[in-house]
């Protein structure tokens, strides 16, 4: 089989969700398939090692020692395109995915590479998507996110730049599509794909679990700073609630819920949980998390004489204060963008589960 490069629309439509599925389900049919991400923009430092956070991902779900030459050779991290423009002879970009993947083909039956963003992203230094799928001779699965016009419209003005580089387009993904609306998508957008030569592969239905973020992340968008239950920030949140709203909650019917309330508010707000989880015969605590707010100013911390300390410790209930207001931070709680990582391992696995439920990749060869 041709190597295979993992295209998107956009950003967050799904391309590390598919791209998992697809390796993994090469891997199933007995292919010896590597995996690179040739141009990376987010990345993490291990030391000596730095690469793209994808790349991360990859090597411990799939399976593999993590080069930074081999699965990450190249990586645009802030300032890095102001260097090129300044002097672009300084960087052998190109060279570095060359080698990069002559290695790995050395190793492997095919690679499978995941692209960055959109399609355009990179051309300032030479590697838009098209140009790099092209250089490394590699066919293009595009991935969409699921819809009719727009996602039409999307396709053909991305599809445009591989077009333009004689690049072939082997198939199309459309992803996160609400379930009553599959039938649509297949009939309409499978139909203008059939008169453009282009293969549907497959349509993902939209899978909210996979959209939940983690306390880890909500710590990190609120600029907080954790009271109690630290190892307990990989979990994951389904839905936020008010301190002024836990009185009138059914909790009977929610988990991992997290809480944001202001410090005042507090011990009613915790008391009124264990007041339902006793009324309801809840053994297990509905919260993900707790965020204490601090209108503008860090909660103290002063809560050594709280009553309900002891029910926050025998839950594990992680705690974390913010300056932020009540308003303020569910506002940026609600606009985070989830992806995939290496602390939500579970999300990895169900989206591997999807893609190999819901794709044909007999329609990529």
């Amino acid at each position: 089989m041709q190597n295979i490069y993992v295209a998107a629309t956009s950003q967050h439509v799904g391309k590390t969700t598919c791209t998992l599925g697809l390796v993994k389900c090469l891997q199933k049919e007995g292919i010896n398939v590597g995996y690179c991400k040739p141009v990376g923009q987010e990345f993490v430092d291990l030391g000596d090692l730095r690469v793209d956070k994808d790349a991360l991902l990859f090597a411990q779900v799939i399976g593999f020692d993590l080069k930074a030459n081999l699965h990450s050779p190249v990586i645009l991290g802030r300032g890095a395109t102001t260097a090129y423009l300044q002097n672009p002879q300084d960087f052998q970009y190109k060279q570095e995915i060359q080698d990069a993947s002559d290695t790995l083909l050395q190793q492997h039956d095919m690679v499978v590479y995941e692209g960055t963003g959109h399609p355009g992203v990179g051309s300032v230094v030479g590697l838009s998507n098209a140009a790099v799928a092209k250089q490394l001779n590699a066919k293009v699965m595009m991935v969409v996110e699921g819809g009719i016009g727009n996602t039409i419209d999307r396709l053909h003005m991305s599809t445009a730049l591989f077009r333009e580089q004689n690049v072939k387009i082997a198939g199309v993904v459309v992803n996160k599509t609400l379930p009553d609306k599959i039938d649509k998508v297949k009939r309409y957008v499978g139909g203008w794909l059939k008169n453009h030569g282009l293969p549907l592969i497959g349509v993902l239905p939209y899978d909210r679990t996979l959209l939940f973020p983690i306390m880890g992340t909500v710590r990190r968008v609120v600029a907080g700073r954790v009271l109690f239950n630290e190892e307990k920030l990989d979990n994951s949140v389904e839905d936020i609630i008010a301190g002024s709203l836990v009185s009138v909650h059914d909790f009977s019917k929610e988990k991992n819920v997290l809480l944001v309330v202001s410090q005042q508010r507090f011990p009613s707000a915790i008391a009124q949980v264990m007041h339902q989880m006793d009324n309801l015969g809840l053994e297990e605590c509905p919260l993900a998390g707790v965020i204490i707010t601090g209108d503008g100013k860090h909660a103290s911390g002063n809560f050594e004489v709280f009553p309900q300390e002891k029910f926050i410790l025998d839950h594990k209930v992680p705690v974390i204060t913010t300056p932020l207001d009540t308003f303020g931070s569910v506002v940026k709680i609600s606009n985070i963008e989830v992806k995939i990582n290496t602390r939500t391992p579970w999300k990895a696995y169900r989206a591997i589960s999807l893609f190999k439920e819901h794709t044909d990749l007999g329609l990529l060869r």
